[in-house]
């Protein structure tokens, strides 16, 4: 028996020896087991700009920006796919390409005295968040990225507003920091926005709290002067636009999600919505020198739109839209497709742009009433948005050629797009340029603008909707109960299926959850 024993202690500490060697064998030579903490930056800030996009093709249909070449499809009829993940890349980019990856970002970051890249990650942070309320409504924040948990309780959307201004907040004290080990160079290596510039980093992130304050604009503690302030905080010129680039020289993510080699838009055309809002007819008798260079004439050379839901049997083959690489057809485009405006394949996208934030400050100046600081406003934002289509159609050799200056002012000298006195400023006015201004890229933002104005609110002045010329389909998604789309439900995988008993407490589960209007929108 003895000898029994001594064999096995024998094989026992052999076994744990070479257990040792083959845990070695885990230990990859060629590959760090840590990383610098800016190597985290690069793939989050491709998400920033790039999410918005995948969750654009759904919100564009509620929002009107395009519509789909088949009829009733579920998101022009303000619906949603069930079991689906559709409409939820944000949810997945926010918890999953985030997630882990921003917290250790952030932690090496405070621990190695790198303020300036903190301040970095507590704008992603804060963006992810601004992002997913405002596209859900009540999300999950104080639980997330907690390893310990199954099952996730969510939080109100007034604590993910105040969660924002918060992290943006602490953001902005950071990258006033100078001293530990604050170093441009180190951020700019991986910094795809604005390589380093503490100064525009800075700026953002009052841009991002204008926007957050903004959004009040239905309730009691609406203050338009503190959103006038983050304004005049934030980007001074188009300069200060936080853009993404492309090479567009390998693989998917080298290249603009709208572009034609990705092949994401075959089956989208625009809506008469954006087309009356340039072609005259909201605004007699002014044609827009930018519809010819954003949006995509038939092939009878004609500018029109499919109406939402309505698929394209009203048209001839001569008159039906192109898509907006200005093909006919819904197939995938052919190999060096030139595209135009930000449907190319090198074309820069926006996080947000000095144009979007004029006309945030115009709706903020005319609601407080100061007419003239809001009609000032409400011109930079049209001239500077003139000036980004022109930047934008450079960027990748694309067909539209450049807005003169000759056909700038012309459309600028209009009494119907700006008014010759203050006074005469409408909030429809500032409200349709400013969708024009966000068409195609800003559609967390128009979404959130149309929610506020309930899709069809009138203009206290003139009478006329807000948004002139919405119309919302004959009817509406099955189990919509005929009101419109207020929130997209979250992630179909993860709550859905894992996460039902915390679904169940906010009211998720219901087939029309996605009506429900969500908090910052009520009074």
């Amino acid at each position: 028996m003895k000898n029994i024993y001594i064999i096995l202690l024998t094989g026992f500490l052999f076994t744990l020896s070479s257990c040792k060697k083959y845990l070695d064998v885990n230990t990859n030579p060629n590959a760090p087991q840590t990383v610098t903490a800016n190597l985290y930056l690069s793939p989050m800030l491709h998400w920033m700009v790039t999410a918005p996009q995948y969750d654009g093709r759904f919100i564009g249909r509620y929002t009107q920006n395009w519509t789909s070449t088949s009829s009733g499809t579920t998101w022009d009829l303000q619906g949603y796919d069930p079991a689906s993940d559709n409409g939820a890349e944000l949810w997945r980019d926010v918890y999953w390409s985030f997630g882990q990856n921003l917290v250790d970002m952030n932690t090496k970051a405070e621990a190695e005295q790198r303020w300036d890249l903190l301040g970095v990650g507590q704008i992603l942070k804060a963006w992810g968040w601004q992002s997913l309320t405002d596209v859900h409504g009540e999300i999950i924040i104080k639980e997330a990225i907690d390893p310990t948990k199954y099952a996730f309780n969510y939080d109100s959307q007034e604590y993910a507003y105040q969660e924002v201004q918060r992290l943006l907040t602490a953001a902005i004290a950071n990258l006033a920091r100078t001293d530990g080990a604050v170093d441009v160079n180190f951020l700019a290596k991986t910094d795809l926005i604005y390589k380093g510039d503490r100064a525009k980093w800075t700026k953002l992130a009052y841009a991002m709290l204008a926007l957050n304050l903004n959004h009040y604009s239905n309730k009691a503690s609406y203050r338009p002067n503190d959103v006038i302030a983050a304004v005049d905080k934030s980007f001074t010129s188009n300069a200060d636009d936080a853009l993404m680039a492309y090479p567009g020289v390998t693989g998917n993510d080298d290249r603009n999600f709208l572009g034609p080699t990705r092949g994401n838009m075959q089956t989208y055309r625009q809506t008469p919505f954006i087309v009356n809002l340039m072609n005259g007819t909201q605004f007699t008798g002014v044609t827009d020198p930018r519809m010819s260079r954003m949006l995509a004439p038939a092939p009878d050379g004609v500018y029109r739109g499919i109406v939402t839901a309505a698929g394209t049997g009203a048209f001839t083959a001569s008159q039906l839209p192109n898509n907006f690489w200005n093909i006919a057809s819904i197939s995938a485009p052919p190999a060096n497709t030139q595209g135009r405006y930000i449907f190319s394949d090198k074309c820069k996208l926006p996080v947000m742009t000095y144009s979007q934030l004029q006309f945030i400050k115009a709706e903020a100046a005319y609601k407080k009433g100061d007419k003239e600081t809001a009609l000032a406003a409400y011109k930079n934002g049209i001239s500077s948005h003139i000036d980004f289509v022109n930047a934008r159609n450079l960027e990748d050799n694309q067909s539209p050629t450049q807005i003169t200056s000759a056909e700038k002012t012309t459309y600028m000298s209009s009494t119907a797009i700006v008014p010759a006195a203050a006074a005469d400023l409408t909030l429809t006015q500032i409200m349709c340029q400013k969708y024009i201004a966000q068409w195609g890229w800003g559609h967390l933002e128009t979404w959130m603008d149309m929610r506020r104005y309930h899709y069809t609110d009138a203009d206290p002045v003139t009478g006329k909707q807000v948004y002139l010329g919405y119309v919302f389909p004959i009817t509406l998604y099955s189990e919509n109960a005929g009101k419109p789309a207020y929130r997209i439900r979250p992630r179909y995988n993860s709550e859905y299926v894992w996460n039902r008993d915390a679904l169940s407490v906010i009211g998720g589960l219901a087939t029309d959850y996605h009506t429900k209007q969500t908090w910052i929108i009520q009074p």
